[in-house]
Formats: C-alpha cells, structure tokens, sequence
C-alpha cells in the first residue's frame, strides 16, 4: 500500500508529517476532533477472474459523517489498482466521549 495511508504526525517544529508508531498524541488529537475508528470491507472483481469476488479490511481514523480519509482511500484505489470495486461496507465508532462515572457502594474482597 501506499505511504499516504500510514498513520501520520506532525512534527511540531517544522509543521512537516512524519509517518511513525508514536503517533499516539495525533492519534488523541484526531479523537478529541471528532474522528472515530473506522472499518471499511471492500469487496472487488479480481482482475485475473473477474466472475471472483475479493474482500478487503481497512482500518483508519475518520470523521463522520463525510469520511474524507476514506474519500482519499477510494479515490487511490480506482487510480492505482487495477481492481474494479463491487460495493464498500463501512462500520465507524462512537466519537470519544466524557468517561462514565459511577459511585461504588461496596467492596468484595477475594482471598
């Protein structure tokens, strides 16, 4: 795949994206903005036998209800693989939210 859909973050000092497994701050900063865990199921003709259907899982952070990650994603797609696109199921999350809080009126002690 390509190097567009790794996760990102930006680098504070210079305003560049840098592509890294420490994204954690972006990946709070995108929750607090309203993005939610998204799964997309696309399912394909295969190019060698087009009579065969293909399934394909993505996972991203996106902001419903546009999904502009996704948007970009599709759009990639149709440009660079040769895979022509049956139909796009889309499952997303609840935005993050204020924790639930709840008083404890007892305690159970085991051994």
């Amino acid at each position: 795949m390509d190097r567009e859909f790794l996760p990102t973050m930006n680098d504070t000092k210079s305003g560049k994206q840098q592509t890294g497994r420490d994204g954690a701050n972006d990946e709070l900063r995108q929750r607090l903005g309203g993005a939610t865990l998204l799964t997309a199921e696309v399912l394909y003709y295969m190019p060698d036998h087009p009579s065969l259907l293909q399934t394909f899982m993505w996972q991203t952070l996106d902001v419903a209800p546009k999904y502009p990650r996704l948007a970009q994603f599709l759009d990639f797609w149709r440009r660079e693989v040769e895979a022509v696109i049956h139909s796009v199921r889309v499952a997303h999350g609840q935005p993050l939210d204020v924790p639930q809080w709840r008083h404890a009126r007892g305690l159970i002690t085991l051994n």
